[in-house]
């Protein structure tokens, strides 16, 4: 005996049992999440009143390759009643028929080149400095490309940072002048 008092045999019947055959088509399928709703018309070859929802993930498609669904698509499947609600077990094309599946893809998968996918021999995308066909290059600054020294020691990345610093000052100050003048304005009485 199990715990509950359900002998272990029984528990494989009752789920077994639990299983029922529905028809319908697809509400919705996000490809990215891998996971939908299907729209069930009919349930052991007799039509419904009013559809129902019935959850469906990727795993119980069965289809090769990507897993997915069109909205839209006729599906034909097996499901059971889960603490959620509703849940296929396996789903098909009809007459057991591979899904058909969505011509969109998740966007996650395409691979992306990052900006700075260069080479740091010749600046080139497309290759690293392991595969360049130059000879090694002289290292230059990162902010002007002069040879002559790096960035640390730049003089125009200096100048850049004198200037951007005396506009903030320059800001902080009008702020603060500004702030004054309305205070003054605001004590003095309107002119009759």
């Amino acid at each position: 005996m199990a715990e509950g008092g359900w002998v272990q045999g029984e528990e494989e019947e009752e789920e077994e049992e639990a299983l029922a055959w529905g028809s319908g088509v697809c509400k919705w399928f996000n490809v990215r999440m891998g996971f939908g709703f299907l729209s069930m018309n009919s349930r052991d070859g007799v039509p419904l009143e009013e559809p129902l929802d019935v959850f469906v993930h990727q795993s119980k498609l069965h289809m090769e390759g990507f897993r997915s669904l069109r909205e839209g698509e006729a599906v034909e499947f097996t499901f059971k009643k889960s603490s959620k609600g509703l849940e296929s077990v396996r789903v098909t094309g009809p007459k057991g028929a591979p899904c058909l599946g969505s011509e969109r893809r998740p966007k996650s998968g395409q691979k992306r080149r990052s900006k700075s996918d260069r080479c740091y021999n010749c600046g080139e995308p497309g290759h690293h400095a392991k595969e360049c066909q130059l000879p090694p290059q002289p290292k230059k600054c990162h902010c002007c490309q002069s040879i002559s020294h790096m960035v640390a020691n730049c003089p125009v990345k200096a100048q850049q940072q004198q200037q951007q610093q005396l506009h903030l000052s320059l800001s902080a100050q009008g702020t603060s002048s500004s702030q004054e003048e309305k205070e003054g304005e605001q004590s003095q009485p309107p002119p009759p």
